[in-house]
């Protein structure tokens, strides 16, 4: 798929994938350390309704690991967190393409010929990716089985909006992408290995201001990420010692989503168990190839 097409495709088209500038979107506060298991929860959620990414990646792993990671990040072995987001493999990719001198007349060339108006076909792809992420969920792919349960309620919420959001709206498109293309400048990201060259903290404040952009994009769309993070419930349904068991509770796209969670405490801090076991695999990935590999590990578009 050329450039453009693909720019657009993961345009329209990242939402209903599986899941979970230059500067900080907001300005820093101090840390305080997660005194119970919901805060870990609550927390992380805070950091991405304030698109604050090196936020998140600070808070999601101990200080050990976190400089593990950006170790790993700077030698070219891992994009965690990035690696917990769907399309990771295709983000570095997607930021060059919209960045690209006389990007937005391109791609907006390319959506009126191929995706405008096409709103069956939309759909259509729409219905077989949540058909085809779901059955991946079920049965591969390295989850547990809270994560598989977690996502499958999320990938049917999904579609749901795919099959129903105006994606073939030329008028909301040509809104869209200058915004996008806009903002993927901004992030200095664009081009081989500059993610790489970055690291993981200074890459990540960039790409804040660029989730935000992308976030308003998917509102117009009728699919506000915002409002799905204000909606987050967190309940403590039990605790032993060091661990605890966290009932999370969200509506996302109309969609009531309930998903349990395990948290471990570790040096007097709260953090989700499977977010650290994803990480500490990130960390002690020994090749390049570990960058493709957790993209191997989930569906794509």
């Amino acid at each position: 798929m050329p450039s453009n097409r693909r720019a657009i495709a993961a345009l329209l088209l990242a939402a209903v994938a599986v899941a979970g500038g230059c500067g900080r979107d907001a300005a820093p506060v101090a840390e305080t350390a997660p005194a119970q298991p919901t805060q870990a929860v609550t927390q992380l959620v805070a950091d991405l309704r304030a698109n604050d990414l090196a936020g998140y990646a600070r808070h999601a792993v101990p200080p050990a690991l976190h400089a593990r990671l950006e170790t790993a990040w700077r030698e070219g072995r891992t994009r965690w967190p990035l690696t917990e987001l769907p399309l990771d493999d295709r983000l570095p990719g997607f930021i060059t393409a919209l960045a690209a001198p006389g990007a937005d007349k391109q791609l907006l060339t390319t959506y009126n010929r191929q995706f405008a108006g096409a709103h069956g076909e939309l759909r259509s792809a729409a219905a077989t990716l949540s058909l085809f992420a779901t059955q991946y969920l079920r049965s591969e792919g390295d989850y547990s089985d809270d994560e598989r349960a977690h996502y499958v309620q999320l990938v049917a919420a999904m579609s749901r909006w795919g099959q129903q959001a105006p994606l073939g709206d030329a008028q909301r498109a040509r809104k869209a992408i200058p915004q996008l293309v806009t903002a993927a400048r901004l992030t200095g990201l664009a081009g081989p290995d500059r993610f790489r060259e970055a690291g993981m903290q200074r890459s990540l404040e960039r790409l804040g201001p660029f989730f935000g952009r992308f976030k308003q994009v998917l509102a117009g769309y009728g699919l506000n990420l915002d409002a799905a993070f204000d909606s987050v419930q967190a309940t403590l349904i039990e605790q032993t010692g060091d661990h605890a068991r966290v009932r999370l509770h969200y509506t996302l796209a109309g969609q009531a989503i309930e998903a349990q969670l395990q948290v471990e405490r570790r040096d007097g801090r709260w953090y989700l168990r499977d977010i650290l076991r994803h990480a500490e695999a990130e960390a002690a990935a020994t090749s390049d190839a570990a960058v493709a590999a957790p993209a191997a590990a989930r569906p794509s578009s």
